[in-house]
């Protein structure tokens, strides 16, 4: 029998409707683990997607909590010791190390990866263990929720600077469309702003998201389900554009992409599609048009994500929307179901 004080919380998400605080064993690190004492945790639109069974690579149950802040309570041993007491952010790909991706530095598309709190228990949770290598300290001038923006804004770097090195290792100058205005979208935004895009629009189906991405620095909007949409983007753009981040990835979003693009010009695909979609690949080919697909990120992107957060300062107040303690975590999943919400945090024990 679980005691009180052997017991910690944790998230368990059986269906949307159902998701409970469950009582289990407090974890102990094993050798080359820290135990991790967790603050604040982000809903990721994954978690909202599997939640709904709608995910092709996440099932029901599932523990959630891969946007994780934490401090590191314990290590174990093999794991460096001077990690504890240390605020860390955690990065959740569990890659093998061993197959060709993880040689060549590419472990986000491991052979065999698992992500925490996706395939596995997450953070979402009092306490957790996770390999050490798997955290990230950080720098004592970013909050907690400051902080809790890095993991999710990691893939929209991981997707830029992939953008980047398709056109000779800058976005200096290129006109860029976005389409999605949800979190990932407007990560990608604020993402290419940085790396020194000179127009970003932004596509959405909602008037109010698309005021968000403008305020966020936006150049233009538009409504990607508009007979004319290509024509509004155009015009919103100054014309066709460089870049397509597609952040919905969707066949009639794709479609769009490839009918706005510039000869030789690169859509990234962001979003996780809902399963097999159609591409017009005579345009593909007869247009020179590199089609990438995008998922997650590296330890690059991670610290180039912290680097900007740090740098570019961003308004809170449009990107944390809701805050709710962890016992709470159903209110909160219904929350993150609004499309109005952008980062929808979990606050969990003392944060002192």
């Amino acid at each position: 029998m679980v005691t009180a004080t052997q017991s910690i919380r944790r998230v368990v998400v059986n269906t949307a409707e159902d998701i409970r605080v469950e009582q289990i064993e407090t974890p102990t690190p094993a050798a080359g683990e820290v135990l991790v004492r967790s603050t604040v945790v982000g809903i990721c639109g994954s978690d909202i997607h599997a939640a709904h069974g709608r995910h092709p690579f996440m099932s029901l149950p599932f523990w959630p909590g891969h946007e994780v802040i934490g401090v590191v309570e314990e290590a174990g041993a093999d794991a460096p010791q001077e990690l504890v007491g240390k605020r860390v952010v955690i990065e959740p790909n569990l890659a093998c190390g061993e197959c060709t991706p993880c040689m060549q530095g590419r472990y986000n598309i491991c052979a065999t990866l698992d992500v925490f709190g996706c395939q596995t228990p997450g953070g979402m949770a009092d306490r957790f263990t996770i390999a050490a290598d798997r955290v990230v300290p950080l720098p004592d001038d970013l909050s907690d929720e400051e902080a809790a923006l890095i993991e999710p804004l990691a893939t929209p770097v991981h997707a830029v600077r992939r953008a980047a090195a398709l056109n000779g290792g800058s976005l200096e100058g290129k006109r860029v469309a976005v389409f999605g205005a949800g979190p990932i979208g407007l990560f990608v935004t604020i993402a290419a702003l940085h790396a020194g895009a000179e127009t970003v629009v932004v596509a959405d189906l909602l008037e109010s998201k698309r005021a968000r991405a403008e305020r966020l620095g936006a150049s233009g909007s538009f409504d990607s389900s508009a007979e004319d949409a290509a024509a509004q983007a155009e015009a919103a753009a100054g014309g066709k554009v460089d870049v397509v981040f597609d952040c919905v990835s969707r066949e009639s979003t794709v479609r769009l992409a490839i009918q706005i693009l510039e000869k030789g010009g690169s859509l990234m695909t962001v979003g996780v599609p809902d399963g097999p979609t159609v591409v017009d690949l005579q345009l593909i080919q007869d247009h020179e048009i590199a089609l990438l697909g995008n998922l997650m990120y590296v330890r690059e992107d991670v610290d180039l994500a912290i680097e900007l957060l740090r740098t570019r300062r961003l308004p809170m107040d449009e990107l944390v929307t809701s805050v709710f303690d962890i016992e709470n975590a159903q209110q909160a999943f219904d929350a993150s179901n609004d499309p109005e919400q952008v980062k929808v945090l979990i606050t969990v024990g003392d944060r002192a």
